[in-house]
């Protein structure tokens, strides 16, 4: 059996609250700053949480075509903005302008997209409020003023694959590809897919891009319900931590074939090593306590990838700062990796819990981070949880062991990924 292809990362992209390229948000990290402040987008003053880690950037700076805003919606500007940002740093649009016509088509047909986006947000139910309001509950009135009210282009702007649909359209990537809505594990999942296409040979590079705007009134209400927000800050591996906070943007990397990677003569950022996707199956919102999903899906990876858990050299955690998550996925950590494990970090602290952008987002920063040699400390936290120290979290750099990441992402539903990842200098 041939060995499984080597898969390269080419370019990154990401764009949130703390900065719209991966130099300026990792500036944000590195140094302590968080984008988490009071919510602008609409009056939150009588919300029981009133912050967020908004990208409070112009549409028109992430996406210059105003005729695109009409029929796509703020996540989108997002997943597409990221994702055009990660294949330029890779330069493929070049390399494939000096190919002959039968190569360009080759070269477009075999190259992919995968998409992770959001979904379950209400902002898209708002443009029925006026009318549904007007018609006091009377169907047949809310039916005829519906028209007067809801924006024609309202099926277009909230498909969930538009980012995929616009990214292909716009470099002429027509290969495999695949839209990915679960929650939190959008993203992440995105780029195992994208990988596993390359390895089967269904491509020779695909783009994979993580993209969400999670919070507004309606899903800000109904996540504080559940008791997943915090009022304050995220503080991720705390004594007192209380929960997340919301973020948005998206993050997206450029995969492709060592081969092809080095026959152009471009730069890698990196290599894939390897992912794992298990479950829990205990319920929407319930994790286990003993990590149980989590440590599975870190052994797959591990096997995945062909290596020990003595090869990995930093963790991002998943680390939403909730106490439930937050102990199960210390002891999944400690399940795998013993009294010893390589140093943890999380970043949601920094840019929020951008859902299904959040493990991809983690994703890129975990590669820069490596590239760097640090572990970026976490700027929030002030004495990590003795439920579950030791633990090696810490308010300030860390050095990683080696040039390896393992990358963490739950999700509801018991879902769990991990990836594997080894940065080049």
């Amino acid at each position: 059996m041939n060995p499984p292809k080597k898969i390269v990362f080419t370019g990154l992209g990401a764009v949130c609250g703390a900065g719209r390229t991966v130099d300026e948000i990792f500036d944000a990290v590195v140094n302590g700053r968080s984008a988490i402040a009071p919510i602008t987008q609409f009056d939150a003053t009588r919300w029981p949480v009133r912050i967020a880690a908004e990208c409070n950037i112009e549409n028109k700076i992430l996406v210059p075509d105003r005729k695109l805003h009409k029929s796509i919606s703020r996540t989108d500007i997002f997943g597409i903005y990221a994702a055009e940002s990660a294949i330029a740093q890779s330069g493929l649009p070049e390399h494939r302008e000096t190919l002959d016509a039968a190569a360009k088509i080759r070269f477009n047909d075999r190259s992919g997209i995968y998409a992770g986006s959001g979904g379950g947000n209400y902002g898209c139910n708002y443009d029925f409020f006026q009318s549904m309001a007007a018609a006091g509950g009377d169907l047949k009135k809310f039916g005829g003023q519906f028209s007067d009210s809801v924006n024609p282009m309202w099926l277009l702007k909230n498909l969930p694959n538009n980012v995929l649909c616009h990214v292909g359209i716009r470099n002429h990537f027509k290969g495999t590809n695949a839209c990915i809505t679960n929650h939190c594990a959008g993203g992440v999942m995105a780029v195992a897919e994208a990988a596993a296409a390359i390895r089967a040979g269904e491509a020779d590079r695909a783009a994979a891009v993580g993209h969400d705007a999670p919070f507004e009134a309606e899903t800000l209400f109904h996540y504080q319900r559940l008791g997943l927000l915090s009022p304050e800050i995220v503080r991720p591996f705390d004594r007192d931590r209380s929960g997340t906070v919301f973020g948005e943007g998206a993050a997206s990397v450029m995969l492709e074939t060592a081969v092809d990677a080095e026959t152009r003569g471009a730069k890698t950022l990196g290599e894939f090593l390897g992912s794992g996707c298990a479950t829990e199956a205990t319920g929407v919102l319930d994790v286990r306590p003993d990590g149980d999903g989590l440590s599975r899906a870190i052994e797959v990876a591990l096997e995945d990838a062909g290596i020990t858990s003595k090869e990995v050299g930093m963790i991002v955690a998943h680390g939403n700062g909730t106490r439930a998550s937050d102990a199960s996925e210390a002891g999944a950590i400690r399940r795998v990796f013993g009294e010893n494990p390589p140093p943890v970090t999380g970043f949601k602290w920094a840019y929020g819990h951008l859902i299904a952008a959040s493990g991809i987002m983690d994703l890129v920063f975990a590669l820069t981070a490596l590239r760097q040699k640090v572990v970026p400390g976490i700027s929030t936290l002030n004495l990590a949880d003795p439920e579950f120290a030791p633990f090696p979290v810490s308010k300030t750099a860390q050095q990683p062991r080696n040039n390896v990441a393992l990358v963490l992402c739950r999700g509801f539903g018991g879902m769990d990924v991990a990836l594997l990842v080894r940065a080049n200098p």
